[in-house]
């Protein structure tokens, strides 16, 4: 088993490009490389400019590859897939041209990936969490998603080599149990693999363990985030929106909250997955003057386990 551990501007609270509280993207490189790491992904659309030359300086500044570049919008309405497939343009043409991240041998594809994540819906915002209370889509929405879902792996793949990865996500369309099997259902690996997040397989009452093992062979890059178990009981409990969730505490540093690290240190091992694990705790950016200590921790915390 060979694994890299990477980061995500979510740790700082990056989530929303039109936030006005977003820290400065230079300083979440800097950052990041403070804490010990080699890699980072791209964020949400929007937020790091599609500037190759500022962006390579910054990165070649800090010692940092760009792991992931992430969609992260509505993959149902039809009218927006003309702005999907825009994104794919733009993100997998910048990441393409930044110098390669180093790739683990047995890898089963190249980094940088595509994360593909639907978000965006009110009425399931407001449900994540709680797969007997969420509707779900009909089925010719459904069959848009996934067409939807096709035309943007079917880019980035065959224009620019970019693997995509489907990533299940709270507060989506693609969440639940049942919406991850359809999806699997629907398309095949030779389309996209997937991108599991131990987090949000939780927070959608699903065993992040069970579900690793289970879609090994599906799996192309993996998510590690940290839940507070007593913060996740709290907003169970309330009509409460994913990010505000977040903002109140929901996501802790790893190793400091339910989800048991040293079963899924185990399972790659027994899965032999090889590649990259990129570590989340989503919060809101009024709190980023703690990221550079949780992520440390984080990164410290998994080393001491054996990653």
């Amino acid at each position: 088993m060979s694994i890299k551990i990477s980061g995500a501007p979510c740790c700082w609270g990056v989530d929303d490009p039109n936030n006005p509280y977003l820290p400065p993207w230079e300083r979440v490189l800097q950052e990041a490389a403070q804490a010990g790491y080699k890699g980072i992904e791209l964020g949400p659309y929007g937020y790091i400019p599609m500037d190759i030359e500022r962006v390579q300086e910054e990165l070649s500044k800090n010692n940092l590859t760009i792991i992931a570049g992430t969609i992260f919008d509505d993959l149902v309405s039809e009218s927006n897939l003309e702005n999907l497939l825009k994104q794919v343009d733009d993100i997998c043409s910048l990441i393409t041209k930044l110098p390669p991240a180093p790739q683990e041998e047995g890898q089963n594809f190249p980094s940088p990936y595509l994360v593909i994540i639907d978000w965006g819906h009110d009425e399931r915002d407001y449900k994540a969490g709680h797969p007997d209370q969420a509707e779900r889509l009909p089925a010719e929405d459904w069959n848009r998603m996934m067409d939807h879902i096709r035309a943007i792996s079917e880019k980035a793949w065959k224009q620019y080599g970019v693997r995509p990865v489907i990533h299940p996500h709270a507060g989506g369309y693609i969440e639940f149990e049942d919406e991850i099997n359809k999806l699997m259902e629907d398309i095949p690996y030779e389309t996209a693999g997937l991108c599991l997040d131990t987090g949000h397989l939780y927070y959608s009452k699903m065993d992040p363990v069970q579900w690793l093992r289970d879609c090994a062979e599906r799996i192309d890059y993996i998510h590690f985030k940290d839940i507070d178990l007593q913060m996740y009981e709290e907003v169970m409990n309330e009509h409460i929106r994913f990010f505000e969730a977040c903002g109140k505490g929901v996501m802790c540093p790893i190793g400091q909250g339910i989800i048991d690290y040293n079963s899924i240190h185990q399972l790659l091992k027994d899965i032999n997955y090889h590649g990259y694990i990129t570590i989340e705790q989503e919060r809101d950016p009024r709190n980023a003057d703690t990221s550079l200590q949780d992520v440390s921790q984080s990164l410290a915390y998994l080393k001491s386990v054996g990653y």
